[in-house]
């Protein structure tokens, strides 16, 4: 069977707060430039009143019967009574009744301390409410987009249907193996196989090479290090991309890429409604946990509202009340500018010294098990520890020059006064260096757009940055020593993946044999490292200090061998490889080389092993 070509390609920001669909044609007339349109997706914007636009918001409302009326939340491609709302609607709705309201997927996605193929959300909702999973969810807002183009697009064309076209799905840079290959899956659920994964930074700046056409080549220099400073309402991303030359071309290099830090508009968001709720009760008002989900919600709303408009002095609040009647009095309040700049501004752009890292807080014995925000809101602390580690070291720079030149991505940083505020703490670090910013397409739609072009560079038509995988990846090995009572068997790292190893790469690390366990329950670990960047495969470390961290453990069972007489413990070689979507694989291969093990890091491939 011949593939035909697309006639499509497709970049999907599948964001925290707002997710993006654009596109742009395969093939052009010649002398012609492409041309990259955002999609604008048809959704539910009030009960049986439904809207194209730009930016799908990534909130799921599941709602009872009484919620609202029967058939309002139907689209065109509908079968029947829809039962929940994705998009404008569900935002709002939501604000209303949170504990129906699935948000923060994007974030759930990459919790390693739930089950992320479970469903779990809305997180502390009631036993009645409907639950699904943050896998599901992100599968959902994907199918959305699919139906609303198949029906737009589509209707009289299957060739160009978005499951045939060729997609580009944004992660943050700072994903692990397991939340990228949980992202890849719920792609295929929602029918996209033609998938490929880029980093969120890199799909930035892909859309400002984009929106500068050759004039790019005069905005920077050689030597040059550019931070893509990304902070969407999820998480915050650092990454560098270094400016060279070769062979008298200018050449771009993604060379590093900071920590995965929850924080970002949510966390901003929450410490908005307890600025609020203190309003509130110093007037008499005390709102219930109920209700202070829903201010949360709605200081979202607020806030948008009052960075998208300098003009805006203040915005109003409103909450449900609580009370023994199904419609129960409001509660109203404000949100003003001042305590926006109050508590985002000092609060989590504070002006801090480069030697200044986040700060520890011992930690409650036990906790909730929501989401991990970071314990240290102040986002300028966790940029100088990236610097630090990936410029500075031991009080010298490295052979990565510390940033002259800033690209902001992300809804955060629509306001002017935060970018701003950056821009002056980097300067101050730089002894009042000359540090600029970038002009950014758009902040809500240059990721999609980014990734869109993306596609043509890797079809010849556009510029290439050089990136890889995004840290080192390594399996854990456990030493041959004899068992120490009440001393765990030490543990080496083996490199499998070093840093920057391109997609649809291999590494056979053929020099040195170890021993698979077989037949029996047994532990894989793997670790990441986004500062040992010089690390090969097939190294060994053994002291990696704070270097290393943990990403996931794997739990399986496999098969034992079929050859009599032989071990529970098999020689093996390994065999890595980081696919065309951006996913690891890693097999081990026996001596003989007939049989082959492969070590998934996929959750769900590993809850099916152990049932």
């Amino acid at each position: 069977m011949v593939l035909k070509e697309p006639k499509y390609i497709i970049g999907i920001d599948l964001g925290t707060t707002n997710s993006v669909l654009a596109y742009t044609g395969t093939e052009a007339a010649e002398g012609e430039e492409p041309r990259i349109s955002v999609f604008p997706a048809l959704q539910i914007v009030e009960p049986g009143e439904a809207k194209p636009q730009d930016l799908l918001p990534s909130f799921l409302f599941l709602p009872s019967s009484h919620d609202v009326p029967e058939g309002s939340l139907s689209l065109p491609w509908s079968r029947g009574n829809a039962d929940l709302a994705v998009g404008e609607f569900a935002r709002k709705r939501g604000a209303e009744l949170p504990f129906r309201l699935v948000s923060s997927a994007k974030s759930w996605l990459c919790h390693t301390g739930v089950d992320r193929s479970r469903p779990i959300l809305p997180w502390d909702s009631p036993p009645e409410v409907k639950r699904i999973s943050p896998l599901q969810a992100s599968s959902l807002f994907l199918e959305h987009f699919r139906n609303a183009w198949n029906h737009e697009m589509a209707a009289d064309d299957s060739e160009a249907r978005l499951e045939n076209q060729e997609i580009y799905l944004t992660v943050p840079a700072s994903f692990d193996a397991v939340a990228r290959e949980l992202t890849a899956e719920a792609a295929r659920s929602a029918g996209f196989l033609n998938l490929t994964l880029l980093e969120e930074p890199q799909a930035a700046f892909y859309a400002w090479i984009e929106s500068q056409a050759e004039k790019w080549r005069k905005a920077i220099k050689v030597g040059q290090s550019i931070l893509v400073c990304d902070i969407g309402g999820g998480t915050t991303d650092f990454s560098l991309i270094q400016v060279s030359e070769e062979d008298g071309e200018l050449v771009l290099k993604r060379v590093a890429v900071g920590d995965h830090i929850l924080l970002g508009g949510d966390n901003m968001d929450i410490a908005l409604a307890y600025t609020l709720r203190g309003k509130l009760a110093a007037k008499g008002t005390k709102l219930d946990n109920w209700q202070f989900r829903g201010l949360w919600q709605s200081c979202r709303l607020a806030k948008e509202r009052l960075l998208n408009n300098p003009g805006l002095e203040e915005e109003p609040v409103v909450i449900l009340g609580r009370g023994s009647s199904l419609i129960a009095r409001t509660i109203r309040t404000e949100l003003t500018r001042k305590e926006i700049e109050t508590a985002i501004l000092e609060g989590f752009f504070p002006k801090t010294e480069i030697t200044e890292y986040p700060r520890e807080q011992t930690r409650v014995g036990m906790r909730e098990m929501g989401l991990p925000y970071e314990a240290d809101p102040a986002i300028t602390r966790h940029l100088a520890r990236f610097l630090n580690r990936q410029v500075l070291e031991n009080g010298r720079e490295t052979a990565v020059a510390f940033p002259t030149t800033v690209l902001f991505n992300g809804g955060v940083m629509k306001s002017a006064l935060l970018r701003e505020r950056l821009l002056q703490v980097l300067r101050n670090w730089q002894d009042q260096g000359n540090v600029v910013e970038l002009p950014s397409v758009d902040l809500d739609l240059g990721v999609a757009r980014g990734a869109a072009y993306y596609g043509l560079a890797r079809r010849g038509r556009g510029v290439r940055v050089r990136g890889g995988a995004a840290r080192s990846y390594y399996i854990g090995v456990e030493t041959a020593m004899p068992s120490v009572p009440g001393v765990p068997t030490p543990m080496k790292a083996l490199c499998v993946v070093p840093f920057g190893m391109e997609e649809g790469t291999e590494a056979e690390l053929r020099g040195r044999e170890f021993g698979l366990v077989t037949g029996e329950h047994a532990q894989f670990h793997l670790f990441g490292s986004t500062v040992r960047k010089e690390d090969r495969a097939g190294e060994v470390i053994e002291d990696w200090s704070d270097e290393i961290e943990p990403v996931t453990v794997m739990e399986t069972l496999l098969p034992a061998t079929e050859v009599e007489g032989e071990e529970k413990v098999v020689p093996v070689w390994l065999k890595s490889i980081m696919t065309e979507v951006g996913t690891l694989e890693l097999w081990c291969v026996s001596r003989d080389e007939e049989r082959k093990w492969k070590l998934e890091f996929n959750l769900r491939e590993q809850e099916k092993k152990q049932g």
